[in-house]
């Protein structure tokens, strides 16, 4: 009944490649039949006469290998990390140069404080300026983090630019000014799509060089998925968070399969970047970035866990607030529509301002004296994450040993207010300065947020308890509360429990691994309740064809169901369509596929067609070449016998008159011209009949199986089905008819509960749209809608269902461009 195999599938494959590889072929009994016997023969002869034959030939097979091995995925991942750590590295380099020169311009003029501060401002002001035009001129798509267009790359949707060489230029020039300038920025977001800039011009580069695999659609996405890992992994040099972070905030289902691509990718880019450092001689041995150094025997007291927890609590509301802070400062500029008009004709003014602002409030000799001003991120964290107290009993000790301890100890303010001061300046600082037009993200100011504030809360509980819960024996660490406190914030604020992992590999101990996790976890439930992660934010605010996640504990998704939300007025063509109603069809609408069914009484999908190939046919149909024929036979008919006339003008209906040029060659040196004058409407009557005449879908491309749903799945099943999938779009059928169809543009409004039923809003953010009553008018059903609905009772048995069941929602298009 079901047939059976004649050949094992692997044995077959094998010996297909080999026959295909090797130019032969194979008779009835499985042997080969060689077509290159008399090749090898000759190379046989080759080898007696000359000697170095036999050496070309084995240079030619080793070349082959090399080659064809040149495809495996490890020799891509090993090339992707290896030139993101050489990138990751020199931009270090030259932040850390940029940097130390606004230090030594501020130092060398401290004998004039105007000067100094004329200096300390100008410098962020003109490094920011240039990023902010720098990248404006040549690529605005490298604006902001890329994490959102990342996630929105990955989903399947094609954003156009941003995988480019001048994107990849102006991100990392922008990136290392702005990082350089001194301002609350953070390059993790930056470096995830750098790196997937990094995977894609090098996928294209080894496509254009060796072809084959390269050029492959689905291999180029699983290395973007990898890439996204080895730009957290350089940037922390933490393979393992980096890994898991990239899952974490770039995908929604993660494939199995790219694992292994992502830690090996990932742990080379990592090592190398570590040890460029250790060969420029800047460390000894590669050893983590913020090495800490608590106890490992007794690291916290069980009685302590009650004060991570609530550290974590806080933290989760911190992390919400300053997402609601980052959305809420841009809506409100572009709601203000003088502000938004005077910001786009002067672009730098904004983020000249903004660098004005900050440089001046964080300036040492000014208010910065009294938030640690001077210090940069990586100097602040070294600081915070020290293992020793600062304070105990209210009074500030001598902390001599930290290297800038003069930033942190004022004379005539305490620490806690050095410390309140730093987090609420670096929170609104931070909230105001990554909405700045440039190469930007916010994971390192939050995660620098997190420490001050984690600090704040152990010098607290180490004053309280100055020796420690149980005696003198084990003090508290405040550097403890700083890791769980950076965990926890940047946790909360990209809805991520992966930074738990990435504080393990920065501080290069695990000590610390419990009051981590609870804290962060804690943190990740209080700001997923209140607030979308920065990145959805973001998705949010630039209006990305991204599709959101369905909310916790609304009962609500599984009671909707497709045909509440689908479009019923679907466009589609027909076996029996003619090239008119093609043309018509291409014209009217701006879909990228069109559904293909059997005839409009049955309505039975028989599958989709691209609009490229929609076209293709209309083009072959109305080509230049039959336009030739006609008018060659037109030429004829009216007495000419030259089968080889030549067009010499536009033959289309548009001009007054097509001339054609008939060369009768009778003489090879002269040749006679014979011009026949052909009306616009001879033209416009041959196209007419082509137009009428009946499509031939044998010439084009049919997808026989597009994705189809039916009428009774539930809107959850479909989030699933569409983010699993990467899907843009799904028939709904019935019985094999086409009744509908749904995008992500209905399914996100059904997910944002904005979806209208008849001019009736439904209840935000998850409503059923049955309950809902509607009287739906005329005006609102096109003719082919009342064509559906007569059709959808003839001849396929379907469940009663109440009068006013059926829900239309509003004509729009299903499919985006």
């Amino acid at each position: 009944m079901y047939g059976r195999y004649t050949q094992e599938l692997g044995v077959y494959a094998k010996e297909e490649a080999a026959r295909l590889r090797d130019g032969g072929v194979r008779d009835g009994s499985g042997l080969r039949r060689n077509t290159s016997v008399r090749s090898r023969t000759a190379d046989l002869l080759e080898y007696e006469k000359d000697p170095c034959a036999k050496c070309q030939v084995c240079a030619s097979r080793c070349q082959k290998f090399l080659i064809s091995r040149v495809g495996e995925d490890w020799i891509f991942l090993i090339l992707l990390g290896l030139l993101m750590a050489l990138v990751s590295w020199v931009m270090d380099y030259a932040i850390a140069f940029c940097q130390e020169a606004q230090k030594w311009m501020h130092g060398g003029l401290d004998s004039n404080m105007l000067l100094q501060y004329i200096a300390w401002v100008s410098y962020p002001v003109v490094l920011i300026t240039f990023s902010a035009g720098f990248t404006q001129i040549l690529a605005p798509q490298a604006v902001g983090s890329g994490i959102p267009e990342m996630k929105t790359i990955l989903r399947g949707v094609v954003l156009k630019e941003y995988l480019t060489f001048k994107t990849f230029v102006a991100k990392v020039i922008g990136l290392t000014c702005a990082l350089g300038s001194g301002m609350p920025l953070g390059k993790e977001g930056p470096f995830v799509h750098v790196a997937s800039l990094c995977a894609a011009l090098l996928s294209k580069f080894m496509a254009a060089v060796f072809g084959g695999i390269y050029m492959n659609e689905l291999r180029n996405t699983e290395m973007l998925s990898a890439a996204c890992a080895v730009g957290v992994g350089c940037c922390f040099a933490a393979p393992i968070g980096g890994v898991l972070f990239s899952i974490e905030v770039t995908s929604t289902f993660f494939a199995v399969r790219n694992y292994w691509r992502g830690f090996f990718a990932a742990t080379f880019s990592a090592f190398v970047f570590r040890l460029l450092t250790v060969s420029n001689q800047e460390e000894e041995t590669i050893t983590a970035l913020f090495k800490t150094r608590f106890r490992l025997d007794f690291p916290f007291d069980l009685q302590e866990l009650p004060a991570f927890a609530i550290l974590g609590i806080a933290c989760g509301f911190g992390g919400a607030l300053f997402v609601y802070l980052n959305r809420h400062i841009v809506e409100c500029m572009r709601k203000q529509k003088t502000i938004n008009k005077f910001l786009l004709r002067k672009r730098l003014v904004y983020p000249a301002l903004v660098t004005l602002l900050v440089s001046t409030l964080t300036f040492p000799p000014g208010f910065g004296q009294f938030m640690a001003g001077q210090l940069t991120q990586h100097e602040s964290l070294v600081a915070l994450f020290d293992n020793r107290t600062w304070c105990r009993q209210g009074v500030a000790e001598e902390f001599d040993y930290i290297s800038h301890h003069h930033a942190w100890k004022h004379p005539q303010v305490n620490i806690f207010i050095t410390l309140i001061l730093f987090i609420v300046m670096k929170f609104w600082m931070s909230a105001v300065a990554t909405t700045m037009p440039v190469p930007c993200g916010a994971f390192m100011p939050v995660f620098l947020i997190g420490a001050a504030f984690g600090r704040l809360v152990g010098e607290v509980m180490a004053t309280m308890f100055p020796d420690g819960i149980h005696g003198d024996v084990y003090p508290i660490v405040p550097g403890g509360y700083a890791v769980v406190g950076a965990a926890a914030l940047s946790g909360a604020v990209t809805h991520t429990v992966s930074t738990a992992v990435i504080v393990f590999e920065l501080t290069g101990q695990i000590s610390h691994i419990l009051p981590v996790m609870i804290a962060v976890i804690l943190a990740n439930a209080v700001a997923q309740a209140l607030q979308p992660s920065l990145y959805d934010s973001i998705i949010r605010i630039k209006k990305l064809p991204y599709l959101p996640e369905l909310g916790m504990g609304h009962h609500e998704k599984y009671n909707i169901r497709v045909e509440d939300i689908m479009v019923r007025d679907v466009r589609f063509i027909t076996l029996n369509s003619s090239y008119r109603d093609l043309q018509e069809m291409l014209l009217t609408g701006h879909l990228k596929t069109l559904a293909l069914v059997e005839c409009r009484d049955s309505m039975i999908l028989l599958g989709s067609i691209e609009r490229l190939q929609l076209q293709s046919l209309l083009s072959l149909q109305l080509s230049r070449q039959r336009r030739l024929e006609y008018l060659r036979q037109l030429a004829q008919d009216n007495g000419a016998h030259d089968p080889l006339p030549s067009l010499t003008s536009d033959s289309t209906p548009s001009s007054p008159c097509a001339h054609v040029h008939l060369n009768s060659p009778t003489n090879t040196s002269a040749r006679q011209v014979v011009r026949f004058l052909v009306s616009t409407q001879q033209i416009a009557e041959w196209e007419d009949q082509q137009l009428d005449q009946l499509v031939d879908f044998k010439n084009c491309k049919i997808d026989p199986a597009p994705f189809q749903l039916v009428e009774q799945t539930s809107l959850h099943k479909t989030h699933t089905i569409f983010s699993l999938l990467g899907l843009g779009h799904a028939y709904v059928t019935s019985m094999g008819r086409l009744v509908g169809v749904v995008s992500l543009k209905e399914l996100r409004k059904a997910i944002e509960g904005s979806v209208t039923v008849t001019g009736v809003k439904v209840r935000p953010p998850l409503a059923s749209f049955r309950d809902s009553g509607n009287t739906t008018s005329v005006s609102e059903v096109t003719e082919l809608h009342k064509l559906c609905m007569r059709h959808r009772g003839l001849s396929l048995p379907r469940e009663p269902k109440p009068p006013n069941h059926i829900a239309y929602c509003q004509n729009s298009e299903p499919l985006c461009e």
